[in-house]
């Protein structure tokens, strides 16, 4: 980024930043970390002096700076999310086994309490009288029987829910036991056996309910409310983090059998299946989202678990339709195939940023090799249908064939056909392909590939400008290019049709295309042939470099054809020299005027 300190705004802060060039980095950012700083003052006594266009260049570059910052931000995050997630998933368990320690030391306590009871009861009715021992006696025996009684019908009640599957009767049958166990305790309404009884009974019934609801939930009929209610259940019987992992494994296991009957069915392809599969595989992470917010909230751990399943969800969709579509679409040069299915998927997968689930990245990073052998073997390709072309190039220009066959049909030459650039056939295919291809790779802006891009355009431009050097009649670079048949433009006309197929598209129709690549003009597609001027104010530093290496190829054609012009009028087809003392002389001796101007082919041109 360039230096911000020039022009009015260096001699606005001149004498602060003398001060400041003194301090140290902690000193110079003390002002920023104060609580109270206000950025907005800030920036307006720093540029209280400075111009419009100042203004402009500081904003563009701040924006920068915070797109810098996030995507920084970003890399950071997901270079650590493993480890977070790996250690969040080691807490989750540590929690479990702690809990699990928690109601074995209950158990324990409950054994030791009773035990010291039973101690002190035996001790203290030894000392009583034999009538006292009877009555209470008789009237613990009445009591233990009702209890006894009412853990029978209890346990029978409790298998005839559990074989029901009812699973909310369960849940509170099983926190009557515990509650009855818990009283029991404190109470010594239950014999020691029965009390075990109880006490192995609602372990074991709640394992089978654990059990029958993991079962449950693995089930593909499994859906909806039947679903988030299983793993709900499953939670509130202290296995939250199996609960967790069955339910996103029950939509994984859901979403791969729709996959396999879309297959099957669709008889679609390229973009179109792309449509159906991405729909139908960011919908599916969608509704995993929903159903683990409604059952598990927002908790740490649970969350990084939903944010691995859907990464790992959407790595797998990416790698199937790379191995389906995108690679065979790619090898070949389908780049407009490759680049709408990538469009498809990144917009499905942004729906989901709402919910906090940001996909895009592991697509553009599983995609991006895809996108850039297509548009290796499309660059290929614009070489070769070039090449092929002007093999038959007659090296006249025309309209493009779309106006022809406009003009053909209405016999008026509208303004609009008027505008259009008069190329050869080859020039116009070259075009054409290069315009489409800047087109699509704009649509990925997110992808960055404005670079590659482009240098392509200018390989590609190089090997046509080559093309157009050996249809020069007596070129030096025929010999050393006969692999390429090319047919030679003999006529001046011709000729001359060749510096015009150069220089409309290195000063007028690439420049132009490249804007395509440039977030303005992906925002605002209506009118794509603005003015020169505004052409000119718009074209980044790069862009305009790169304009000028399109300049210089067209300059080694200018050469060959300045260079065989000027051995014509030198020599003659014999190898005589034309010029001589006489030619001077009889010039001296003309009356006439001789016609300084260009040839009509010229001013035509």
């Amino acid at each position: 980024m360039e230096p911000l300190t020039r022009g009015s705004f260096s001699s606005s802060i001149g004498d602060s930043a003398e001060l400041e060039g003194n301090l140290t980095l902690s000193d110079r950012l003390k002002a920023f970390k104060n609580s109270h700083f206000d950025p907005d003052a800030y920036i307006t006594s720093k540029c209280n002096h400075m111009n419009e266009k100042e203004i402009r260049l500081l904003c563009s570059q701040l924006v920068e700076l915070k797109k810098a910052s996030a995507e920084e931000m970003r890399k950071s995050v997901y270079a650590n999310y493993s480890a977070f997630i790996r250690t969040s998933k080691e807490i989750s368990v540590l929690e479990g086994q702690l809990l699990s320690l928690r109601n074995l030391l209950s158990s324990q306590t409950t054994l030791v309490h009773r035990l010291a009871e039973g101690v002190r009861n035996d001790y203290f009715s030894a000392n009583d009288d034999d009538y006292v021992n009877e009555d209470i006696s008789t009237f613990k025996n009445e009591e233990l029987s009702v209890s006894e009684s009412w853990l029978s019908d209890f346990l029978d009640n409790l298998e005839v829910l559990l074989a029901e599957k009812r699973v909310d009767e369960v849940l509170a049958a099983l926190d009557q036991g515990t509650s009855m166990l818990e009283e029991a305790n404190g109470n010594h309404t239950l014999t020691p056996t029965a009390l075990f009884s109880l006490q192995n009974a609602i372990s074991e019934q709640r394992q089978k309910l654990v059990d029958q609801l993991a079962e449950t939930t693995s089930q593909l009929s499994t859906r909806g409310a039947e679903l988030r209610s299983a793993a709900s259940a499953l939670k509130v019987l202290g296995d939250g983090t199996r609960a967790h992992t069955l339910l996103l494994s029950s939509h994984h296991q859901k979403l791969q059998k729709n996959i396999q009957s879309l297959r099957s069915s669709s008889t679609a392809s390229g973009a179109a299946f792309t449509a159906a599969l991405s729909q139908l595989v960011f919908s599916t992470i969608a509704q995993g989202a929903r159903d683990s917010l409604a059952v598990f909230g927002e908790e740490p751990a649970y969350s990084s678990e939903l944010v691995t399943w859907a990464v790992k969800e959407t790595e797998g969709f990416a790698l199937f339709l790379k191995r389906l579509i995108l690679a065979s679409t790619a090898s070949a040069g389908g780049l407009r195939v490759v680049t709408e299915c990538v469009q498809i998927c990144l917009g499905h997968s942004s729906l989901l940023e709402a919910s906090g689930l940001s996909l895009s990245p592991v697509l553009l990073r599983l995609f991006r090799p895809c996108v850039v052998e297509a548009l290796c073997a499309y660059i290929k390709r614009i070489e070769q249908s070039s090449a092929a072309l002007a093999a038959a190039e007659d090296w006249l220009l025309s309209y493009p064939p779309s106006a022809e066959s406009s003009l053909s049909s209405t016999g008026l030459l509208s303004h609009s056909i008027a505008s259009q650039p008069k190329l050869s056939i080859s020039a116009h295919r070259f075009n054409s392909m290069v315009q489409d291809l800047l087109e699509d790779v704009g649509s990925l802006e997110s992808m960055q590939l404005d670079g590659l891009a482009l240098d392509g355009v200018l390989e590609v431009f190089n090997s046509y400008v080559d093309l157009l050097i050996n249809a020069l009649p007596g070129s030096t670079e025929n010999e050393e290019n006969v692999l390429n048949i090319i047919r030679m433009a003999e006529t001046e006309t011709q000729q001359v049709a060749l510096l015009a197929n150069a220089s409309l598209l290195a000063d007028e129709l690439l420049p132009r295309a490249a804007l395509k690549l440039s977030p303005s003009s992906q925002s605002n597609r209506v009118d794509m042939t603005p003015r020169r001027a505004s052409e000119r104010q718009n074209l980044l530093p790069e862009h305009r470099e790169w304009k000028r290496k399109l300049q210089r190829l067209v300059d080694r054609l200018r050469d060959s054809f300045c260079r065989q012009h000027a051995l014509d009028l030198i020599f003659t087809e014999d190898g005589d020299i034309r010029l001589n003392g006489q030619i001077y002389t009889i010039m001296d001796d003309s009356t006439e005027e001789p016609e300084w101007f260009p040839s009509p082919i010229f001013q035509a041109i």
